[in-house]
C-alpha cells in the first residue's frame, strides 16, 4: 500500500484525462469523483476504477466529451441520451437536472439511455442530499450475476442508490449481489477471505474465496431469490423510462459494458417539507436504531455515517492506494 494526497490523485487523473482530449473543465470534474470516492474509503469505485475507464476511452467506448442531450420532456420527468459520454459526468449532469425540475415540482426524474458505468453512485444520492433532496437513482449493467436457479450470468449487478439529507446524510448505496466484482478485487489484491460467503466456487458451492467467484463469476444475490428479483425490476424500469438498452441488449452488443441505461429522482425537501420538520423524522429513526442492544464486537450503524469520519481520515493521513493500482494510474 502507499499513501497519497487527495491533490496528487485528482491530479494525476486530471492531467491523464487532458492527454486524452478531455476538455479542461469536464477533466476536472471528472477527476474530481474519482478522487472523492476514493477519499471516502470507497476505492474499488475510485482509483481502483480509473485505469478500467481510461482503457475504455482507449477502445473508444466513452466519448470524453460527448454531453447528454434531452430527447422528450414530460413535466417532471425527462429522457436523455449519454451519446456515450463519460459515465460519471453523464449521471452529475442527470442528477443536476432532476434536482432542477424537483425545486420546479415537487419531484424530478431524468432517464438517460447510452451513458456509460456512473462510478461510484453514492456520489449522486450525496449530490442530491446537498441540495437538500431525497435522491434515488439506479443503473443497470453487463449481465454479471446469475438469475436465481441459473448458473450463467444473465442479471446485471444493477446497483441501487437512496440518500436522505441531513447532518450527516444518510446514503445506501448497494449492489445486487453480496459482493461487488470491484470489492471482490479489492479483497483479491489484499490476499483476504470475504468476511461472509459471496458466491460459488467451481465446485458449484458457496465460498469466501474471492479468486474463486471471480472466475466463476456467479456472485451471490443480496437476500438470494430477493436480489435477483430486485436486479431484474430494476433493469426492466430503467429500460423502459430511458428507451434504452436492457442488460440483454448490453451484454449482447456492448460486452465491454458501455450504452447502459440509468434513472435519476429528486425529491425537494425545500417543497414538500418547507417547515423542516422531516428532519425530525429522520433523526428520532436515528436515535431509536442508536438505542438497540450491540451485538458483539459492534454497535449499530446508520448507513452512510461512517464516510465523514474515513474522509477526515484521510485528509489527514493520506489515502490508501494499492500501490500496483497506482503504478499503473502514473504509467496511464
Amino acid at each position: 500500500m502507499v499513501r497519497i494526497t487527495y491533490d496528487q490523485l485528482r491530479a494525476a487523473c486530471q492531467a491523464i484525462l487532458e492527454r486524452r482530449g478531455m476538455v479542461p473543465g469536464a477533466s476536472s470534474a471528472c477527476a474530481a469523483l474519482f478522487a472523492d470516492a476514493t477519499r471516502d474509503g470507497v476505492v474499488t469505485h475510485g482509483a481502483n476504477r480509473f485505469p478500467v475507464f481510461v482503457a475504455q476511452i482507449d477502445a473508444g467506448d466513452i466519448l470524453v466529451n460527448a454531453v447528454p442531450v434531452l430527447e422528450q420532456a414530460m413535466g417532471a420527468f425527462e429522457r436523455w441520451d449519454g451519446r456515450f459520454g463519460p459515465g460519471n459526468l453523464n449521471a452529475a449532469r442527470c442528477m443536476d437536472r432532476a434536482i432542477e425540475l424537483a425545486r420546479a415540482n415537487g419531484i424530478g426524474c431524468v432517464a438517460l439511455r447510452n451513458t456509460n458505468h456512473w462510478m461510484r453512485g453514492g456520489s449522486y444520492g450525496l449530490q442530491a442530499a446537498a441540495a437538500n433532496c431525497i435522491g434515488i437513482c439506479w443503473t443497470n449493467a453487463l449481465a454479471a450475476m446469475p438469475a436465481w436457479g441459473g448458473r450463467d450470468g444473465r442479471l446485471g449487478n444493477n446497483p441501487l442508490v437512496l440518500a436522505m439529507p441531513g447532518d450527516p446524510p444518510v446514503l445506501v448505496d448497494m449492489s445486487m449481489s453480496q459482493f461487488s466484482y470491484g470489492k471482490l478485487q479489492e479483497y483479491r489484491l489484499n490476499h483476504e477471505k470475504l468476511p461472509v460467503l459471496g458466491g460459488y466456487g467451481e465446485d458449484g458451492n458457496l465460498t469466501d474465496d474471492p479468486a474463486a467467484i471471480e472466475a466463476t463469476r456467479r456472485v451471490l444475490p443480496i437476500g438470494h431469490w430477493k436480489g435477483a428479483a430486485l436486479a431484474t425490476i430494476l433493469d426492466m424500469i430503467a429500460a423502459v423510462l430511458s428507451g434504452g438498452n436492457t442488460t440483454a441488449d448490453i451484454t449482447t452488443d456492448f460486452p465491454r459494458e458501455t450504452g447502459v441505461s440509468q434513472v435519476f429522482l429528486a425529491f425537494s425537501m425545500d417543497r414538500i417539507g418547507p417547515d423542516g420538520s422531516w428532519a425530525g423524522t429522520v433523526e428520532r429513526i436515528k436515535d431509536y436504531i442508536r438505542q438497540s442492544e450491540p451485538a458483539e464486537g459492534t454497535s449499530p450503524r446508520i448507513p452512510g455515517e461512517r464516510f465523514g469520519a474515513i474522509r477526515a481520515a484521510n485528509d489527514r493521513d493520506g489515502i490508501r492506494i494499492d500501490a500496483r493500482i497506482w503504478e499503473k494510474i502514473l504509467n496511464l
